[in-house]
């Protein structure tokens, strides 16, 4: 997510010497200095300095370890730090970075590596209108940029935008399953599921987002649409997903409380 980021933020006119890599693997650092043109570092500390915003991109059970030794720069530097390392809620982050630091929490999905993202934000009231907006331009960098009011929606916002891509992926490889068991070449039935998958997002996108409208304007009385559709209800797909959503959610807030501690 962190390459994603950077990746958007080059797009959107963001100079490369405003941007500062702290990295610990030597690949991985030497990768964003070729890649991105920016300046990239072992040293957390000297990332950290003269940053307005940090961004925390780093596994949940890292965050403790890479921010703790960070709390005295931190302390001087009081940047906002946005973390978007999943599960790690707000109150454990200002422990780790000691008192003062403005401390916020956002939740992208994998296709913010195009740009195409869909972002969860959530900032406590400690955070500022001014650090909450420059946040928001930062993100926009990855798509479209949602906030909460309460830090346990982002356990929803997690279960709808952040594994729903899988969910999609998973639909259209079936579909492209069941036409090759129905006579079609399996590669031309995969390439006409992933053409579909994508085709109805850019019609999705490109009006006012009522997708029941959109589905009935596929669906004609009588049809092939209403007969495979008329399958699904009865297969209550509806509960399916409801109860797919239900399990992310809580999936997400288990592994909230795991990381806590």
């Amino acid at each position: 997510m962190g390459r994603a980021l950077l990746g958007g933020l080059l797009r959107a006119g963001w100079s490369p010497r405003q941007l500062c890599v702290a990295e610990s693997a030597a690949a991985a650092r030497a990768a964003a200095a070729r890649d991105f043109g920016v300046d990239a570092t072992a040293d957390n500390h000297a990332a950290v300095a003269a940053a307005a915003i940090v961004v925390l991109a780093v596994k949940p059970q890292d965050a403790a370890a890479v921010l703790q030794p960070l709390a005295p720069a931190l302390a001087i530097s009081r940047p906002l730090l946005m973390s978007v390392a999943a599960g790690v809620r707000v109150a454990a982050l200002e422990s780790w970075c000691g008192a003062g630091t403005a401390v916020m929490r956002a939740m992208p999905n994998r296709p913010a590596y195009l740009g195409a993202g869909v972002t969860g934000a959530y900032a406590p009231p400690p955070v500022g209108a001014e650090q909450r907006a420059a946040a928001g331009q930062v993100l926009q960098a990855l798509g479209e940029v949602f906030w909460v009011e309460a830090e346990e929606l982002l356990d929803v916002v997690t279960a709808l935008s952040g594994s729903g891509p899988a969910y999609f992926f998973l639909l259209a490889e079936l579909m492209a399953e069941a036409g090759a068991q129905l006579g079609l070449e399996s590669t031309a039935a995969r390439r006409m599921a992933v053409a579909t998958l994508h085709g109805a997002g850019l019609l999705a996108r490109s009006g006012d987002g009522d997708l029941a409208r959109l589905r009935r304007e596929v669906t004609s009385a009588g049809g092939t649409t209403e007969a495979a559709l008329r399958t699904l209800e009865a297969a209550d797909l509806r509960a399916t997903v409801h109860a797919a959503m239900r399990a992310a959610t809580e999936r997400g807030r288990e592994l909230a409380a795991a990381a806590a501690g």
